[in-house]
């Protein structure tokens, strides 16, 4: 059960107004919790200040009147016990370069938190776990106490009130479960888990699993020879080499990647119709959609502007590349979406010879 004594007097800035980042929110306020939301766009803050719903993002999703949405993020951000980060990997550092310049982020009064799915890559386009580039931007008392929030997770559900688990992992066990208090109720529940590396790989790189997925699944629509039997094939083997990538880069605990964090993520992605991941890899097979686009960097640079949302497992496939080149390991569906991300090989006949028919 909740601690309601701590979740009460916790302060919350929830730093990313997307669907995520208001739905989780929405629960801390409805448990009686303190929550401020800080959006990128002032659009989106007037509408959950006047008319209590993200439009945009969360729509036909009533908000408690207690929320309050601003664009300053500093404002949200300054003298909270708790700040919760859910922005997309690819501005995730831009909030933390303003988190510094708050005296109450800057002391270490504020516990600091992300749910950002995916991974951070730096000037030079190498690719960071997410909790070590935020690491190397926040101040050094910081380090070792960052908690990460995963899980199955569709902002969807989770908005409505219908029960979602998620890990925390932070190597500061203490932290874990003061964030377990901040938002643990009968509708969504924490668990804390050590096992940072493990928790941030599955979260990331399930992302591309789930386009294979989709671009399987539209494919066997059309086949006498692939049913729902090959989707679990292609599902179980994924897992598998999310393992194997996990153990090469420091994962501490396999049972992480049996837990809701790995398989329990990695399902609902590939077979939930809120995955956009899944969409993606569909469309590939349904619309071309791949035609537009010259090679996976061009496709990482438009892919939102031509289609309008963002599919982390692009992304994430590009980190994976990197990683199976400096661990020198062999994974045959990360490696195949790659391939036909880049515009390398076709997607039917590398899916064809991935699945071995």
């Amino acid at each position: 059960m909740m601690d309601k004594e701590t979740t009460t007097h916790m302060s919350v800035g929830v730093l990313g107004g997307g669907a995520f980042g208001t739905a989780l929110a929405k629960r801390i306020v409805e448990n009686g919790g303190k929550a401020q939301l800080w959006c990128h766009d002032k659009e989106t803050a007037d509408n959950i200040n006047k008319h209590h719903e993200n439009k945009l993002f969360l729509p036909n999703v009533e908000l408690p009147e207690a929320l309050m949405a601003d664009t300053d993020v500093v404002k949200v951000a300054e003298g909270k016990d708790l700040l919760l980060l859910v922005t997309p990997s690819k501005f995730l550092l831009d909030i933390a370069r303003k988190l510094i310049t708050i005296p109450s982020v800057a002391e270490g009064k504020s516990i600091i938190s992300c749910a950002t799915k995916g991974f951070v890559f730096d000037k030079d386009g190498k690719p960071e776990f997410i909790v070590t580039a935020l690491e190397n931007y926040l101040p050094g008392f910081y380090k070792g106490n960052l908690v990460y929030i995963s899980g199955p997770s569709h902002a969807e559900e989770l908005g409505r009130g219908k029960l979602t688990a998620l890990i925390a992992a932070s190597a500061n066990g203490k932290n874990s479960i003061a964030v377990r208090n901040a938002l643990n109720s009968k509708s969504l529940r924490i668990f804390p888990s050590l096992d940072v590396i493990g928790v941030q790989i599955s979260g990331a790189v399930k992302n591309v699993i789930a386009i294979a997925f989709g671009a399987i699944e539209a494919y066997t629509e059309g086949s006498d020879f692939l049913g729902d039997n090959a989707e679990s094939f292609l599902l179980a083997s994924g897992l598998n080499e999310m393992m194997m990538l996990g153990r090469a880069m420091g994962a501490t605990h396999p049972e992480t990647f049996t837990s809701i964090a790995g398989i329990g993520d990695l399902d609902v992605t590939c077979r939930s119709v809120h995955g956009r991941n899944r969409r993606f890899g569909r469309a590939i097979i349904n619309d071309n959609i791949l035609k537009d686009f010259k090679n996976i960097d061009d496709l990482a640079e438009r892919v939102v502007g031509k289609i309008g949302y963002l599919p982390e497992g692009v992304f994430a496939a590009i980190a994976v590349h990197h990683f199976i080149q400096q661990y020198t390991l062999k994974l045959p569906i990360f490696q195949t979406l790659y391939a036909i991300l880049d515009r390398q090989v076709e997607p039917i006949p590398a899916l064809q010879k991935l699945m071995d028919f």
